[in-house]
């Protein structure tokens, strides 16, 4: 009642200055998780937050007295662009669970140091994946490049044991590409003496390589068959244990046996759902000044989709190898929506039609949006193509100059990124499960303490699968995982 009245009395005073609303609608939100967290015993309850994981979360907040323009404020939609949280990839079906909603808010707010993000000196496949390679390889880690998983294999329950648990027999492969001479494939090269992941495959290395480059082989891509041989790894013989380390949506596809034989498997692929993303990068003549960005170098969200989330990324230029360097460097990205009908998904073609799609999206979005954000890099509302850097040095002022840029679908299965929808974390399976004596699983679509698609999570998730296997490290050294 209190909270009521507060309110009313309130939202008319400060509507009239935008600073002052934000931070009203701030304050509105925070009442109503503090009456929720009464309402629902949050802090008795030995589930924690993730008792009201069921709930939407705006319902959540809207059932707990929060105003509908705090729930529909920049800050809430800014949370949801973030997470990516549109089911189907539609703008107008938001879904996040109200616990990981508000656990997700509270890490970012009180447990941040310095600042709530911060950006990585050069791309992630150099600066995270690079290292870890590295590091592995120097323990003695063995990888084995374009071996495509097929199949995970379990045991016949008829051959186990009284009171064995069922057990992964084999893992079946496609071998996608030879390398020259059978030597073990180098994934890295160098850009200004850093250890660098390149975006396609070095054909040198492979056998018929310039004919698979020609060909326009992506080893990566779903649905690109390409194989020269097969492989099956059995149990005892070629592992002892596996750590299934997929994105969720390559289940299906891949584990084929443990959805159709296991529940809890068949009823996660259906409720964990997934949404393809797009994202498109462009390096620019003009600094952001130039272009009429006043502040200092931003990430921010809940701007307009369909590109609702940039990120100032100019600090790399000077870690690429550039003639002429760009003045700016911007990242966009957002959910990128299914198509009605899902036959069109098994056309190989499928990719192309995303990508150009995305294409479509970035130029109509920079011809139609981006003067909100850089007034001077647009003439009327139309961008000013001649902006774009080419690093062929061509300098066209039409929107054919986009094509020297970058863009990209994620739609294969495994990129797809994992939503936080209510009612579907009690679906997600644990690194710990042991249900498969010789199996975990890994990657941010566990059940890991924190349900959300971050680097956090899978990192959460990769050490509890640790865990899993050798009891190392101890559940309490896990930070961020609070599970009981």
């Amino acid at each position: 009642l209190v909270a009521s009245s507060a309110r009313k009395l309130l939202e008319g005073i400060v509507t009239s200055d935008p600073a002052v609303k934000l931070r009203w609608e701030i304050i509105d939100l925070v009442i109503a998780i503090i009456l929720g967290a009464v309402r629902f015993r949050l802090l008795t309850d030995p589930r924690g937050l993730d008792c009201i994981n069921q709930y939407e979360c705006r319902e959540w907040l809207l059932e707990n007295g929060a105003s509908e323009g705090s729930v529909n404020s920049p800050f809430v939609r800014g949370l949801y662009d973030l997470a990516l949280a549109y089911e189907d990839g539609d703008p107008d079906r938001p879904g996040l669970a109200a616990g990981q909603a508000i656990r997700g808010s509270l890490r970012m707010f009180f447990t941040y140091r310095g600042s709530l993000f911060w950006k990585m000196r050069v791309g992630m496949g150099d600066i995270v994946f690079a290292p870890f390679y590295e590091v592995l390889k120097r323990r003695g880690v063995t990888f084995k490049f374009f071996h495509r998983l097929q199949n995970v294999r379990l045991a016949d329950p008829a051959t186990l044991a009284p009171g064995e648990k069922r057990y992964v027999e084999a893992l079946e492969f496609d071998i996608q590409a030879e390398t020259v001479g059978g030597k073990e494939y180098q994934p890295l090269y160098d850009v200004h003496e850093v250890p660098s992941w390149p975006s396609c495959p070095d054909y040198d290395q492979i056998v018929n390589g310039a004919a698979l480059a020609d060909k326009g082989w992506d080893p990566e891509s779903h649905w690109d068959s390409t194989r020269t041989s097969t492989l099956t790894l059995e149990v005892t013989r070629d592992f002892d244990f596996v750590v299934l380390g997929i994105g969720v949506g390559a289940v299906p596809y891949v584990c084929k046996e443990l959805v159709e034989q296991d529940t809890r498997w068949r009823m996660m692929v259906e409720k964990v759902k997934t949404v393809a993303t797009q994202a498109f990068q462009i390096w620019m003549r003009e600094d952001m000044p130039q272009l009429g960005w006043k502040e200092p170098p931003v990430t921010l969200s809940a701007f307009c989709k369909p590109f609702d989330t940039w990120a100032d990324m100019t600090h790399i230029a000077s870690e690429e190898s550039w003639s002429e360097p760009p003045k700016s460097v911007a990242y966009f990205c957002n959910i990128l929506a299914d198509p009605e009908s899902g036959a069109d998904e098994l056309n190989p073609d499928y990719p192309q039609k995303r990508k150009a799609e995305v294409r479509e999206n970035a130029i109509r979005f920079l011809n139609g949006n981006i003067g909100e954000l850089w007034p001077e890099a647009v003439v009327g509302k139309a961008f000013r193509w001649e902006l774009l850097l080419d690093p062929a040095g061509s300098r066209g002022n039409d929107e054919s100059q986009f094509d020297t840029q970058y863009w990209t679908a994620n739609v294969n299965p495994s990129d797809r990124y994992v939503l936080a929808l209510p009612g579907s974390m009690d679906y997600r399976i644990s690194p710990l499960d042991n249900t498969y004596d010789n199996m975990t699983v890994a990657g941010d679509w566990t059940d890991c303490g924190f349900n959300e698609g971050c680097v956090e999570a899978a990192v959460m998730s990769g050490r509890l699968a640790a865990h899993a296997i050798s009891n190392l490290p101890a559940l309490e050294e896990i930070i961020g995982y609070d599970h009981p």
